[in-house]
């Protein structure tokens, strides 16, 4: 039997650093915001004829609209995304790249976001979050409301999802200084799957505790939780791997239009596994015995 939670100072440590790095990234570089968060104007463009993603650039330079985004979405496609536009211009600007590049444009799509819009979005996905944060919790409590101090439940629940969610926005906000990847309403999409995911492995492995707890298996919190992870831990990896090939496949062949949702359900599902196995039911063990040290692996371990 893997000592899961006797390992936990090593799971809190590489936990802390991954967290650590993540909020150094966050406050350096911060999260490259989208249409959707940020205002502009988003299109995709069909060509009929091969146009390389350079000459479309140079192009878009020319007609001045020399800081767009513009990202391959397929065999003579591209996703731009530039300042905020009007109808007009966008004509123009059509009209622009068919002369400039020799090629027309077979089939478009556009969409507009205002700076009120993106502000609103911003404000109602804080408030998503917070609002699910507190349904969670109080849900995980009452689903245990039966165990000693149900409350505890709720509380380490809450805090592995942050920890769920704090890696994955973090890798983001690496993702978007390295690659230029931006945020858009479709990775608030995945973060809020993300969450949905990760409580449910979470809960998964409460139950198992729970359940051994009820049985009596030991007189040690620690060893009913051990038990409980490890019984959990085929079921985790089996329905995680499967969700995660799925994923995989959906990242490579989906085409940029979903590659945010489909990247941060990857990075999400992957760290939701993690945390369910590794930090959700240490956090119980600690909270339990009063081990507030073990969140300090270098501190010395106590008795």
């Amino acid at each position: 039997m893997i000592d899961f939670v006797g390992k936990r100072r090593w799971f809190f440590l590489i936990s802390g650093i991954l967290i650590i790095i993540g909020i150094i990234s966050l406050a350096v570089f911060g999260l490259k915001w989208g249409v959707d968060f940020s205002s502009g104007t988003a299109i995709t463009l069909q060509f009929e004829n091969a146009v390389e993603l350079a000459e479309l650039r140079q192009q878009l330079a020319d007609l001045g609209y020399d800081t767009a985004t513009i990202q391959s979405a397929g065999e003579e496609q591209f996703f731009i995304r530039l300042r905020e536009i009007t109808s007009d211009e966008y004509v123009q600007l059509k009209a622009g790249l068919q002369a400039g590049l020799g090629s027309n444009i077979t089939d478009s799509s556009v969409f507009t976001v205002s700076p009120i819009i993106a502000a609103a979005t911003v404000r109602n996905t804080g408030i998503a979050i917070i609002i699910a944060s507190i349904g969670i919790l109080l849900y995980v409590s009452w689903a245990f409301r039966k165990m000693p101090k149900p409350f505890r439940w709720g509380v380490c629940a809450v805090l592995a999802l942050f920890h769920d969610l704090v890696i994955v926005i973090a890798i983001f906000s690496i993702l978007g200084w390295a690659t230029g990847m931006e945020v858009d309403a479709l990775f608030v999409t995945g973060v809020l799957a993300v969450a949905g995911v990760s409580v449910n492995n979470i809960v998964v492995v409460f139950d198992r505790i729970r359940e051994n707890s009820k049985r009596g298996v030991s007189g040690d919190f620690e060893v009913v939780a051990n038990c409980g992870i490890m019984e959990s831990v085929g079921r985790s990896m089996n329905t995680g791997l499967a969700t995660l090939f799925v994923i995989i496949a959906l990242y490579l062949l989906g085409g940029v239009t979903i590659q945010n949702l489909t990247l941060a359900l990857l990075v999400g599902i992957t760290t939701g596994i993690y945390s369910s196995l590794c930090i959700a039911g240490q956090l119980l063990v600690v909270w339990e015995k009063g081990d507030w040290s073990a969140l300090l692996p270098w501190s010395k371990k106590t008795a």
